[in-house]
């Protein structure tokens, strides 16, 4: 159980972040870490008021975390593969942001690739690229947990027990 909700939180941290780096990637070619982090925090993220180095603190981390899973686990079919679904994503957002829409208006479509029907499915990773995804993802929460205040933390805490008492499945 324990697992589950660690594994929904951190897609929704990773989604939330990749969202956003998709954003600030179509309105600038800089991927400077400081600019990045500016992009406005969505969900129970924003009630953290992380600071600015906080901010890019985690976006470094989210950062070198997708690299590393490029880097380690993709095959180089994988990853092609993977960075066309990247483009796709940002040509999306795009159209989306012109449109006027935001991650709060999602399509069913989205909310399904959120719910794990997404890019990964279609990688075909073998069981032991995902074990060790896992293990890289399981480093990213610790990392990103080492630049949280012990208030922020316990806030993070406090949303994954009300979660587990709304969503005991």
């Amino acid at each position: 159980m324990k697992l589950k909700v660690l594994s929904l939180v951190a897609g929704a941290i990773a989604l939330t972040l990749t969202a956003t780096s998709f954003a600030v990637h179509a309105q600038t070619a800089s991927p400077s870490p400081v600019l990045l982090a500016q992009a406005p925090q969505k969900g129970h993220w924003k009630d953290l008021n992380l600071s600015s180095l906080q901010k890019s603190q985690i976006k470094t981390i989210h950062q070198n975390t997708w690299q590393e899973i490029e880097d380690k686990v993709f095959t180089p079919a994988q990853k092609a593969q993977f960075e066309e679904a990247k483009q796709a994503h940002k040509a999306e957002w795009q159209a989306r942001k012109a449109q006027g829409q935001t991650g709060q208006q999602q399509t069913g479509e989205h909310r399904h690739h959120r719910r794990g029907g997404g890019i990964f499915a279609k990688l075909n990773l073998t069981q032991a690229q995902k074990d060790q995804i896992k293990e890289i993802r399981q480093s990213e929460r610790q990392q990103i947990k080492a630049v949280l205040t012990p208030a922020q933390q316990q806030q993070i805490q406090q949303w994954h027990q009300n979660r587990q008492q709304s969503n005991p499945g």
